[in-house]
């Protein structure tokens, strides 16, 4: 069986982080492909650790925009 899961690769000062919004894992690498490759174990790690009975899966959207909001300061 093949889950599908939203993630996001954010760029940090020294990292890629990425993320699996349905799972909340997060984990990071030096490079974009060291990011995904290490999410890619982490959720199967995570998958192996708590099962696989009534996962969130992706709904195939994704909407990603800017925000901008005030801040104080």
């Amino acid at each position: 069986m093949v889950g599908k899961f939203t993630a996001i690769i954010t760029k940090e000062p020294k990292w890629y982080v990425a993320h699996c919004i349905e799972l909340g894992v997060v984990t990071q690498g030096k490079t974009i492909e060291e990011a995904k490759d290490n999410l890619k174990e982490a959720v199967e790690l995570y998958l192996e650790s708590f099962g696989t009975e009534d996962l969130p899966q992706t709904s195939g959207e994704i909407i990603l925009y800017p925000l901008e909001v005030a801040t104080c300061g």
